[in-house]
């Protein structure tokens, strides 16, 4: 990985290569942008939307009033994450002609944007413009990053202000041991926004003083012990100001942090301990407490969620970082910032399968490792269709085609589950139709909303009217406030099944299928994902398949 150039393919000249690759990434970029507006709409809520808008409300009130409303600061346990994502939803809603949540999604779709563009640019930096394109790519058409950054308020983000810390820690690596102005700047966004966002962003410290090794080796090994610790201290000197910069950030947007020296560290403690009342999730077909989860989760999701490509490219790439380790021909430069990807990639899943903390919900908490995944993905390639360019150069045209295929598999099963892009399983799971029966899919709950869409169709079209004195009742196995939302006025949402007139259940499993009028039905890939039937004058007891936790 260490020679790799914009020469992998032939190209009348290098230039070209450079300018076609990035135009290309500039049009995947719009592409992308074009389809999340047109979009946008289809994703409904989550378990956890409306509470993170009453977050957000509360934090503009305590702005607003001069910090004299603090009840921001005792909400739920959401003061111990930030509330940047939310606050900046609440205030675009105020600007734009759209509802509350529609703003939400909207706004979720512009980060994934940016954090799309900011990992083309690291992929780029670190392995020229046809690397850049490739990791564009890969991110791009991975199902599990596309549909989490509509709709998830807290990964989503942070994965984004990882990747720009992440940036900026690489660029601090080329610049040793004169970081350029900028690349001050991007560390303390970065640094600011990634804390700012989860107490977690705080493991990047631990990716930059691993990671650095190799160069503050080479350091003493040339300069001599007492002149690399003379400009090691200076780089601490000139890095003040950017993390001044990101602690103003992070008390912005996580005004808790700030309020005493030691809530960073008590939300530390916090997390690092399960925090709620234990619950069961299947995997790999049986039911499991989530603080029982056992090491092989994280390994075992990614393996089955991650398009094929991305998997095989990734192992290359992490493959290739240690291999480089050894080597004289790489500079320590180059190995540094190999090995902080790698760590960035691997480091917090390695992390959770020893220490085993409670884990639910599949991978959406560790989104903030795909954007660096991608990475080292897209530099394999490169890598490769320069090799294959050196010793193989027929095999170009088929090792782009089997790259070509591979992009095409997540693709088109993002198009069979929209708007459930992130319930994705690959063909190495058998895709959605046989992961059903061993994994959650839809576990924020997103299907209520074309469910509810489909009801009220319904009901339009069969010209029922409501009962006189009352609204029409619902019954919910999920998120209620979503169907709430969804639903409108007009309808009553709660858990009585017995006074219902409609039962509207997610198809996962634990919510029991009805015998019952099915009146509608939303499927992906002939898997329920929700169901709603019509339980007028049908004795309902409960609508949960396994008993309450």
């Amino acid at each position: 990985m260490s020679s790799i150039t914009t020469s992998a393919l032939d190209t009348p000249a290098r230039r070209s290569l450079e300018r076609t690759c990035d135009d290309l990434a500039i049009f995947v970029l719009a592409v992308v942008a074009l389809v999340a507006g047109l979009t946008f709409r289809d994703y409904g809520l989550g378990w956890d939307d409306y509470t993170h808008a009453e977050y957000a409300d509360l934090l503009l009130r305590m702005y607003g009033s001069g910090f004299k409303d603090t009840g921001a600061l005792s909400f739920a346990n959401l003061y111990m994450y930030g509330g940047g994502f939310d606050m900046a939803a609440a205030l675009l809603h105020k600007i734009i002609p759209l509802e509350l949540f529609e703003t939400r999604r909207l706004l979720g779709a512009v980060v994934g944007l940016i954090g799309l563009g900011v990992t083309w640019r690291l992929a780029r930096r670190v392995g020229g413009p046809l690397a850049g394109f490739a990791t564009l790519l890969l991110l791009a058409l991975c199902p599990t990053f596309y549909g989490h950054m509509f709709m998830n308020p807290k990964d989503a983000p942070f994965a984004v202000s990882m990747v720009i810390l992440l940036l900026g820690l690489v660029r601090l690596a080329e610049e040793y041991p004169s970081p350029s102005p900028r690349t001050i700047l991007i560390v303390g966004l970065g640094a600011g926004l990634s804390i700012g966002c989860r107490i977690l962003g705080g493991m990047a410290l631990v990716y930059a003083m691993v990671g650095f090794v190799p160069l503050l080796i080479e350091e003493v090994r040339k300069q001599g012990s007492r002149e690399a610790i003379r400009r090691f201290v200076h780089v601490v000197y000139v890095l003040l100001p950017g993390l001044v910069l990101g602690y103003l950030i992070m008390g912005l947007v996580w005004p808790w942090s700030i309020m005493e020296a030691d809530h960073p560290f008590k939300a530390l403690t916090y997390f690092s301990h399960f925090f709620e009342k234990p619950w069961k999730e299947m995997f790999d077909g049986a039911l499991v407490s989530v603080p029982d989860m056992p090491w092989s989760y994280l390994p075992t999701l990614f393996a089955l969620q991650l398009p094929e490509v991305m998997l095989a490219l990734l192992v290359a790439g992490i493959v290739g970082t240690f291999m480089s380790l050894s080597r004289l021909d790489v500079t320590a430069r180059r190995k540094t910032i190999f090995l902080m990807l790698t760590l960035a990639a691997t480091l917090p899943l390695v992390i959770a399968m020893v220490k085993r903390p409670a884990l639910y919900n599949g991978i959406r908490h560790f989104v903030f490792v795909i954007p660096p995944m991608a990475v080292l993905a897209g530099v394999s390639f490169a890598w490769g269709m320069n090799w294959l360019k050196d010793n193989h150069r027929r095999w170009q045209p088929a090792a782009l085609a089997v790259f070509t295929f591979g992009l095409l598999l997540p693709l088109s099963e993002m198009i069979r589950l929209h708007p459930y892009e992130y319930t994705h399983f690959n063909h190495i799971a058998g895709t959605v139709r046989t992961a059903d029966n061993y994994f959650m899919l839809d576990y924020w709950g997103l299907a209520l909303k074309q469910a509810s869409d489909g009801l009220r169709e319904e009901l339009v079209e069969r010209q029922e009217v409501v009962p006189a004195g009352r609204k029409w009742k619902v019954a919910v196995c999920g998120p209620q406030r979503p169907a709430q939302v969804a639903l409108g006025p007009d309808f009553t949402i709660g858990w009585d099944s017995q006074s219902a007139d409609f039962a509207m259940t997610l198809g996962e499993f634990y919510c029991k299928g009805l015998t019952a009028p099915v009146m509608v039905e939303i499927k992906r890939d002939d898997v329920v994902f929700a169901r709603v039937y019509d339980i007028r004058g049908r004795p309902i007891p409960t609508l949960l398949a396994i008993p309450a936790p």
